[in-house]
């Protein structure tokens, strides 16, 4: 999955002779915090925030007085990790994408990652969610896969986070095609995975409830 895939050709940047009144309108009507700034011949010339027009003299302030010089941007056929890495590495809204001769082409909306991402973790998707906590060093992806398809469950995603509390220790979260998860939750304890939360559409409410609670807990140790 590229970059080319989620880029926004219909949001508008802002011109370098542009006024911070104009432009915090436009940010606010399109809900974002950045915007690429981009002069005729379609050169970045740099990324204004929000913090920025509001730092600046008046509302009739023109923008290009607030530019820094070697704007963030991404090529077309990056993987949307490396836009991902970047917008949270820079706290960006929006990121700008440039093709091979370093020409504007668009942006990419944070809103846009965001579904992109839920999509691909299949949230959208009927089933079980699972949370495992395993040592780093008895981390199988395999193992933990088969044991799973042995039950006739699939697998629709699964994601992995080292823990926060113990640099040693993986978080993992499985989304399952079934609502039913006590078998396949059964079968990864008797392998030896902590389940430390499991969310299905068959739990009651008293019993999701508790989950929740509990996954909380956890998360405030």
């Amino acid at each position: 999955m590229t970059v080319e895939t989620l880029i926004s050709t219909s949001t508008p940047s802002l011109n370098p002779n542009d006024t911070v009144e104009h432009a915090l309108g436009l940010l606010m009507e399109l809900r974002v915090r950045h915007l690429p700034v981009v002069d005729e011949d379609r050169h970045l010339v740099g990324i204004l925030s929000e913090e920025q027009m509001l730092d600046a003299e008046g509302p009739e302030a023109v923008i290009s007085s607030l530019l820094s010089t070697n704007p963030i941007f991404v090529l077309p056929d990056a993987h949307v990790f490396e836009v991902t890495r970047v917008m949270l590495a820079s706290q960006l809204t929006t990121v700008p994408v440039l093709d091979s001769k370093n020409l504007y082409v668009g942006l990419v909306r944070r809103h846009d990652l965001f579904e992109w991402f839920a999509r691909m973790l299949g949230t959208q998707e009927p089933g079980a969610i699972l949370a495992l906590e395993v040592d780093e060093r008895d981390y199988v992806l395999s193992q933990i896969i088969y044991s799973i398809e042995q039950n006739n469950v699939q697998v629709l995603s699964l994601s992995t986070e080292r823990s926060p509390l113990n640099n040693e220790q993986l978080n993992i979260t499985l989304k399952l095609n079934t609502t039913d998860a006590s078998r396949v939750r059964f079968i990864l304890e008797h392998h030896g995975y902590k389940v430390i939360a499991a969310f299905g559409a068959e739990e009651d409410d008293e019993e999701l409830a508790d989950r929740v609670q509990e996954f909380m807990r956890y998360l405030e140790v």
